[in-house]
C-alpha cells in the first residue's frame, strides 16, 4: 500500500517491522531462517496498519499497540505457511514457499511455531478480553483452513459456502485487527464494534478482489501462475459465477491437479467471456460501500481519513 495514506504511522510501522523480525528468532537457526524467508517475501502489512489506525480512536500507546500488530501479522503469516502446504503451492509473492524450499513437515512445524510466537507477543497485553478474542480468531482461522480442504474440487458449492469460507480465511483476521487495535487503546465499546464491522466488510471485499485478480493477472503480477486457485481446487467467486454458463461450467468442472497450463489458459479465457468478473467486482464493491457507511459513523480524525484510503485501495487495487 502507498505510505502516504498513513505516513504519520511511518516510524511506528518501522518499529513493528523490527519487532516482527525479533519475534520469529529461534535458537534453532533453520526455524529462524524459514520464518525470515517468509517475512522478507514482503506483504502489504494490512493487519498491522489497521491495528495502529484503530488504536488512534482510543488512548494510543505504541508500546502496547506494537504487540497486537505483531500478533495479528504472525497469525496471518502462519496461516499462509499452512495454506501453501494444503494447496501444494511452490510460489508465493514470486518466491519459493517454505514447503517448496524445505518440505511439508518442516513447513507445518514452522507455521505452528509462528502461531505460538503470536500468542507470546499478545501475552504482553494484560487484557483477558483481548486474549479471548485472539483465541477465538485462531480457532475460526483453523476452521477456515479445514473447510478449504473439505471444499477442494467441490464444484457444486453454494455462494453462501464460499462467503463463509472467505470470512474465516481472510475477513475475520482483518476485522479482528481493527477490533483488537481499538481494545488495546481502550476505545469505547461502540467504537470497537463499529471498527470490527468496518474490518469485516473490508476483508470480504479484499478477498473477493484477490480471487478476481487470480484470473485476470499475469504470472509476473501475481507472483504465481494465473488460475492457481482453481488449479489447486479452490473454487472462488469468479469460477462459481462463471458456472452459470453451461460451456464454462463443463470446462471448470473438468479441472484436476493435472490440468495442463494450456487448458488452464482456455478455461480462464472462458471465465473472462462470461459476466463472472464484472459480477464479482460488483459484490466486492457492495461490501466496500458498507465499509464506507460504517466509517461515516466514526469520529472524524486523521485515522478515519486513512482508513477510508486504505479501504479504497483494498477494494480497487489492481495487484
Amino acid at each position: 500500500m502507498k505510505l502516504q495514506m498513513y505516513s504519520f504511522l511511518h516510524a511506528d510501522l518501522q518499529l513493528v517491522e523490527k519487532e516482527l523480525e525479533a519475534a520469529i528468532q529461534s535458537d534453532y537457526s533453520l526455524l529462524s531462517t524459514a520464518s525470515l524467508h517468509l517475512l522478507q517475501a514482503g506483504g502489504k502489512r494490512i493487519r498491522p496498519v489497521l491495528v495502529l489506525l484503530a488504536g488512534k480512536f482510543g488512548n494510543y500507546d505504541i508500546e502496547r499497540m506494537k504487540h497486537v500488530a505483531v500478533a495479528l501479522e504472525l497469525i496471518h503469516m502462519a496461516s499462509l505457511v499452512h495454506d501453501d502446504v494444503i494447496d501444494d503451492a511452490n510460489l508465493r509473492r514470486g518466491r519459493e514457499t517454505i514447503k517448496a524450499k524445505w518440505n511439508n513437515r518442516f513447513a507445518m512445524y514452522t507455521g505452528d511455531y509462528i502461531f505460538a510466537r503470536s500468542l507470546e507477543a499478545m501475552s504482553h497485553l494484560n487484557d483477558p478480553l483481548a486474549h479471548r478474542v485472539l483465541a477465538r480468531t485462531i480457532v475460526e482461522v483453523c476452521r477456515g483452513e479445514i473447510e478449504q480442504i473439505k471444499d477442494k474440487y467441490c464444484f457444486e458449492q453454494t455462494l453462501r459456502t464460499y462467503l463463509r469460507r472467505i470470512k474465516r480465511k481472510t475477513a475475520l483476521l482483518i476485522a479482528v485487527s481493527c477490533q483488537l487495535g481499538a481494545i488495546a487503546a481502550g476505545a469505547p465499546k461502540e467504537i470497537v464494534d463499529r471498527l470490527y464491522l468496518f474490518g469485516y466488510y473490508v476483508g470480504m471485499s479484499f478477498q473477493i478482489t484477490d480471487d478476481i485478480l487470480d484470473f485476470i493477472g499475469t504470472k509476473e503480477q501475481l507472483g504465481k501462475p494465473a488460475g492457481s486457485d482453481l488449479l489447486q481446487g479452490n473454487v472462488t467467486l469468479p469460477a462459481l459465477l462463471a458456472m452459470n454458463d453451461a460451456r464454462a461450467k463443463e470446462k471448470i468442472m473438468s479441472v484436476t491437479p493435472h490440468t495442463s497450463e494450456e487448458e488452464m489458459h482456455e478455461i480462464i479465457a472462458l471465465i473472462k467471456q462470461t459476466e463472472a468478473i464484472d459480477e464479482s467486482y460488483a459484490l466486492s464493491d457492495r461490501y466496500l460501500q458498507k465499509a464506507f457507511s460504517v466509517l461515516e459513523t466514526l469520529p472524524k480524525n486523521k485515522a478515519r481519513a486513512a482508513l477510508y484510503e486504505v479501504a479504497r485501495y483494498i477494494g480497487k487495487r489492481k495487484f
